[in-house]
């Protein structure tokens, strides 16, 4: 008959002689009402229970630093500039216009970020770090960088981040695409 090479050769399927044909390859089926429930559930509890681990002493005296504070200071200071479009801004952080206005009027109020009106368009007004702001925002970012180290990448490892990234990519990309 020949060698055999261990490889486990495929399933046939059809009559007799030579008429068979290889089966379809086992599709797992779709996942239930309950399972799309429970994976959804299991996410937004994994994001509330690991949030708050992520902030805990980021802010450099040590102290917590509140969710959307450090969103705006990370966001602007990876942004070309340290600067975004505060409608930009408020979009990302999910907050609305008037709930981000009374962050930013905090941030401007605290030194951080100064507003800052656009040469080519006067409707669009710029969030932009202080040096102050850039200097907090750097030790804020290396303090979460070593939290995210413990919390995120210890328990998923390197694969797990990447997928994880690329998982929340195509869900965010759409639902911005069904957000018109």
């Amino acid at each position: 008959m020949g060698e055999r090479s261990g490889a486990v050769a495929p399933e046939r399927v059809g009559g007799e002689g030579g008429g068979a044909v290889p089966a379809a390859p086992h599709t797992p089926a779709a996942p239930s009402d309950d399972d799309l429930i429970t994976a959804w559930g299991l996410l937004v509890e994994a994001l509330n229970d690991t949030s708050p681990l992520l902030l805990r002493g980021v802010h450099p005296s040590g102290e917590d630093m509140a969710g959307p504070w450090f969103e705006v200071l990370i966001r602007l200071q990876r942004s070309p500039g340290n600067r975004l479009p505060m409608s930009t801004l408020a979009r990302e952080v999910s907050l609305s216009s008037g709930g981000f206005t009374k962050l930013a009027d905090r941030l401007v109020a605290k030194g951080y970020v100064v507003r800052a009106s656009c040469d080519h368009d006067r409707r669009v007004v710029y969030a932009e770090l202080t040096p102050e702001g850039r200097a907090l925002a750097e030790e804020a970012r290396a303090r979460h960088v070593r939290l995210l180290r413990e919390h995120v990448l210890k328990p998923l490892g390197e694969d797990g981040v990447r997928a994880v990234a690329r998982y929340a990519r195509i869900l965010r990309d759409s639902a911005r695409a069904h957000q018109g």
